[in-house]
């Protein structure tokens, strides 16, 4: 309900609590929007920095006794000691593992906070941490329609 310009328009204290009710129940829908898109990002690298890092797990744990007896035995039949062999294997593969693990601690490290959400969601409660709700009347009070008896609720 717009006015043309320079026209003062009175409206009721039903329809001022209305339009209230509806700007606060979008701020809330706005920031919950906001909130949202920035996380999508994060969620998205998070994905990404713990498969690798499961992967890195997969190699170490799992790929050890078929890799590592392949290249221990490739490695005696090429003429070294076989106990120096398995030591190189194992060497390598833990390379390896720890090269795919500092892969995914780095992009586990690129997630940030919803710096947005934050700031916004901190504006609105200082934005209404000074507003005190008036004084409701009982439930009592109206059904009887007696504006007298008053309670904090």
């Amino acid at each position: 309900m717009s006015a043309p310009a320079g026209e003062h328009v009175e409206r009721s204290l039903g329809q001022l609590v209305s339009t209230a009710t509806s700007d606060m129940s979008a701020l809330i829908h706005d920031e919950i929007a906001l909130a949202k898109a920035e996380l999508r990002a994060d969620v998205k690298r998070a994905a990404l920095g713990s498969t690798a890092t499961i992967v890195a797990g997969v190699l170490i744990l799992f790929g050890f006794p078929m890799l590592s007896f392949a290249l221990a035995y490739g490695l005696h039949a090429a003429g070294i000691w076989l106990w120096a062999a398995f030591l190189i294997s194992f060497g390598v593969h833990l390379v390896l593992g720890l090269l795919v693990a500092l892969v995914g601690v780095m992009w586990l490290r690129k997630i940030k906070k919803p710096e947005k959400t934050i700031a916004s969601v901190q504006e609105t409660a200082q934005v209404f941490s000074g507003v005190r709700p008036g004084r409701r009347r009982s439930h009592a009070a109206r059904r009887a329609g007696d504006d007298v008896r008053y309670s904090r609720t």
